[in-house]
Parts: structure tokens; sequence; C-alpha cells
């Protein structure tokens, strides 16, 4: 029987087989948090981040888009253990994953006469 190699590589596991490494595909993520009073959101987005994916420049890497107006929080690209570990920071409310929903089909706009 062939021994099994237990070393992994962060972000990928092996197949059913148990011979090719199966990479767990990062996803955009939205990231609503609590910022402290008086502390820079930017800043503690990143600090929050940088302690799940271990450096303040890989944190800087995935975020896409810092949210300021309506939320406090961020977009970034996460596979789900990540984000999972990432739900347990203080400070942060809630990470789910990102969705483009679309209101109406075009058929239908167009059957409404409205294009």
């Amino acid at each position: 029987m062939a021994e099994e190699n237990s070393t992994k590589m962060p972000g990928h596991s092996l197949s059913p087989a148990g011979d090719a490494p199966k990479v767990d595909d990062a996803t955009v993520r939205i990231v609503y948090t609590d910022v402290p009073e008086g502390e820079d959101p930017e800043a503690f987005d990143l600090r929050s981040l940088a302690a799940v994916l271990g450096s303040e420049q890989a944190a800087k890497e995935a975020v896409i888009y810092h949210y300021k107006e309506a939320a406090s929080g961020f977009a970034a690209n996460l596979t789900s253990k990540q984000a999972e570990e990432l739900s347990k920071q203080p400070g942060v409310l809630q990470v789910v994953p990102s969705r483009t929903l679309q209101l109406h089909e075009p058929d239908t706009v167009q059957a409404m006469g409205v294009m």
C-alpha cells in the first residue's frame, strides 16, 4: 500500500483518489465590520484580514474594495477556510459570498415595452 503524503499546501486538499491536489478556489466575499470608534476603517479592515492571511501585504492584495458609505467593510478574495477564520475575528460582523442579482430578465423588460 502506498504511503499517503500528509503535507498539504494552504488552500489545497487531496482529491477523492488521493493523488492530485485540488485548489480551494478563492471567491469574492463581502465582509461587514464594526469598526471601533476613532479608528481608520481601512486600517481596521487590513489588520483584521492580515490576522488571517498572515501579512498586511497579503491582505492588501486580497482586498477588492472598501465600503465606507452605506456599510462598513470590504470585499476580498477568500477561500472558504479563510472566510470562516475571518468571521471569528473581533469586529467582524458577517462574511458572505458576493452575489450579483438581476432584477429583470432582458426579455421581460422588452415585453413590457420599457425598452
